[in-house]
């Protein structure tokens, strides 16, 4: 790996980190509510993204479908209610888990085929998604756990649409700017139902998770999949999850319990066998 596919590759991970934990951070400690919190991030993430484009190829044509953009903001607003009562680390193991497995998932229905390994790699995965929401001191509480799920489920579906896209960082910036006024139908609602919550403090996470952590995220995250073999992206990601912990334990005094532990070993390598071992031929 070279010096600056190892940079972008870190990047990458540690902006994938943020979102969960910019997203806990400002849910938890500042006023902003979770649909306000969502409008911001996706509109900031389109104004950079499509600034980006436009310094990029200024004649450019943006690429991504309303599809896409349904499935990002499912994701987006699932992600936000979740992280209004799950921990950073939790909340990322839970969302990288779902992604991965919805997409091997849907691989198995198209028809691939998987070895016993993998198969066996698949059961551990969701033992441990089972071993996390058990009930008990440390499980998170299960809508919140099910929202996270649908995220993640949400994001795999968004992975799985834009495959087709000829130039992936055109599709998410036409993605995010068509999902920003579908974003303004929650924040419209809460409004009108409650009191719409923010703070200085809660817009600036709002807008470093939408146009650091998101927009410039995904740029560094495209360019390191171009020299990336899938296997290796697949497996790199899941230090996402931990680096997100190590993080909410850090920045946000959230404890790293044996629960989160030993569910984050399952999975990992549950879904490391998956992802490692050549399917049969």
């Amino acid at each position: 790996m070279t010096p600056r596919l190892f940079a972008l590759t870190l990047l990458s991970l540690l902006a994938f980190a943020g979102n969960s934990l910019l997203c806990r951070l400002a849910l938890k400690q500042t006023a902003i509510d979770p649909a306000t919190f969502v409008a911001i991030r996706i509109g900031s993430g389109a104004l950079v993204l499509w600034l980006v484009l436009r310094l990029r190829k200024p004649a450019g044509r943006l690429e991504g479908n309303g599809y896409g953009a349904l499935a990002l903001l499912v994701y987006a607003v699932a992600f936000a209610y979740a992280y209004t009562r799950i921990s950073a680390g939790t909340g990322a193991l839970l969302l990288f888990a779902s992604i991965q497995i919805s997409m091997i998932l849907y691989g198995l229905l198209i028809g691939e085929r998987l070895s016993f390994l993998q198969g066996l790699g698949i059961a551990l995965a969701v033992c441990g998604l089972v071993v996390l929401m058990l009930p008990g001191v440390s499980a998170p509480p299960l809508f919140h756990a099910f929202l996270m799920i649908v995220a993640g489920i949400a994001w795999g579906a968004y992975s799985l649409l834009g495959r087709a896209a000829k130039d992936p960082a055109s599709a998410t910036a036409g993605n995010f700017i068509r999902a920003t006024p579908l974003a303004l139908v929650p924040f419209l609602l809460h409004a009108l139902t409650a009191h719409a919550g923010y703070d200085a403090a809660g817009v600036a996470c709002a807008v470093a998770s939408g146009a650091v952590t998101s927009g410039l995220g995904y740029i560094f995250w495209y360019a390191a999949l171009k020299q990336l073999k899938v296997t290796h992206a697949a497996t790199v990601q899941l230090a996402v999850p931990v680096l997100t912990a190590f993080g909410g334990a850090v920045f946000l005094a959230e404890p790293v319990t044996g629960v989160l532990v030993g569910a984050s070993a399952l999975i990992l390598l549950g879904i490391s066998l998956v992802v490692l071992v050549k399917r049969p031929a």
